[in-house]
């Protein structure tokens, strides 16, 4: 195998004089907003959750009112169906919010810190974390998709 094919893709590769203190920072502040991503995918959980309930609500009061239990349909229909999650906010707009207020701040914040101390290169910490375990000429540790030794 050409050995100029076995180790990782420029993309990956740590630019001249970027320290370890440097890459490993820049893992870390990707790993923060990787697990935000998270949150903000449960934050669409619970948008996408509360909606469906509250949709649901209508055949609640339905079914209510076709057995005579037309107090309580009454109930939730006014006191529950439409009702604000928080004062003043349904769930999109908490979504909203956050995106606006939280996420995109650190999402720009991360692309900029990549930009400017590593030339924009992402995951330098995993791509050197990735040579260190591989084991090198083996088909299943190759180094990217385009190496040599990767199975087909």
């Amino acid at each position: 195998m050409n050995e100029l094919n076995d180790g990782p893709d420029l993309d990956h590769q740590r630019p001249r004089g970027v320290s370890d203190k440097t890459v490993e920072a820049l893992g870390a502040l990707s790993k923060a907003l990787e697990t935000t991503e998270r949150a903000r995918g449960h934050l669409y959980s619970f948008h996408q959750l509360t909606g469906t309930a509250d949709l649901e609500l209508d055949r609640a009061v339905e079914l209510l009112r076709e057995a005579g239990h037309f107090s309580y349909a009454d109930r939730v229909q006014k006191e529950v169906l439409g009702r604000n999650v928080i004062p003043g906010h349904w769930t999109f707009q908490i979504v909203e919010a956050y995106n606006e207020t939280y996420y995109e701040a650190f999402r720009d914040l991360e692309r900029s810190a990549l930009r400017d101390l590593a030339d924009g290169r992402d995951h330098l910490y995993e791509a050197e974390m990735k040579e260190d375990r591989r084991t090198r000429g083996h088909p299943d540790h190759s180094a990217r998709p385009d190496s040599p030794d990767t199975p087909s």
